[in-house]
């Protein structure tokens, strides 16, 4: 009995800690915190408005952290991949649930200067769906202004990438409706045949006016059809609602 309950005290001894890092997240709406200065301040206006219009389009934040090292924020001995998801589980980036549904969308992009490295995390509900897009992002967009010197700028064309991502610009697109093809068709024959017999028998203006309020509402529909293609649009929260990571995304160093 002895000997069970020192095998476990023992093990319980042995077991890791879990990585308290010591960094303190931005504001809601903030989006980055640059503590290495690595981004200028034209490029940081252009990434706040990029991510807070898309947070708000698609409820899916951007966070971007500049450190000097890992270790000095207690990351001493980790990995780039151990330190950005202990980062973005202590912070909780992106909204794990949304309207009692999961969501977990968050994406946090880290760059250690004196590391050389550089991460790209996503919350559990991307899975690994887009690793790859990741790291195309990682190996053509941010590493190569990293290596000429310019990192503000890679920094800035890596957020302008994971926008893209989270906009479903680089996956297919849900399908139209066949429906709004066949509306599409119609509207167009019809808009031709009106015309043509207005001008031909010399209708007065109401005609026009009404044929005009009716095209304007068909065209409204099928704009709407067109463009509504899915989304949450209109998130007024913040970039933090206790997300945690799913091990995607991708690694970089220079």
């Amino acid at each position: 009995m002895k000997t069970i309950l020192l095998t476990c005290l023992l093990a319980l001894t042995a077991a890791p800690l879990a990585a308290k890092i010591d960094l303190v997240p931005p504001g809601p709406r903030e989006f980055i915190l640059d503590n290495a200065r690595m981004i200028s301040e034209t490029d940081k206006t252009t990434i706040r408005q990029l991510c807070d219009k898309l947070l708000t389009d698609t409820a899916t934040p951007i966070v971007v952290v500049t450190i000097e090292s890992m270790a000095e924020y207690g990351g001493g001995g980790m990995s780039i991949e151990a330190f950005a998801s202990a980062l973005f589980n202590q912070w909780g980036v992106g909204q794990a649930k949304i309207n009692g549904q999961d969501f977990n969308t968050g994406m946090l992009l880290l760059v250690s200067q004196l590391d050389r490295k550089a991460r790209i995390e996503f919350g559990a509900g991307l899975g690994r769906r887009y690793d790859a897009q990741a790291q195309q992002i990682m190996d053509e967009l941010i590493i190569p202004n990293f290596k000429a010197g310019d990192f503000s700028e890679g920094i800035k064309q890596g957020v302008t990438g994971l926008e893209q991502i989270a906009r479903g610009l680089d996956v297919p697109q849900r399908p139209i409706p066949a429906w709004v093809y066949f509306a599409v068709a119609i509207f167009i024959g019809l808009a031709i045949f009106t015309v043509v017999s207005l001008i031909r028998r010399g209708s007065s203006g109401w005609a026009w006016l009404f044929w005009g309020v009716v095209f304007a509402f068909i065209g409204t529909v099928i704009y709407s059809a067109l463009t509504n293609r899915g989304g949450g649009g209109g998130f007024s929260g913040g970039s933090f609602g206790g997300g945690f990571s799913g091990g995607g995304g991708a690694s970089g160093s220079w």
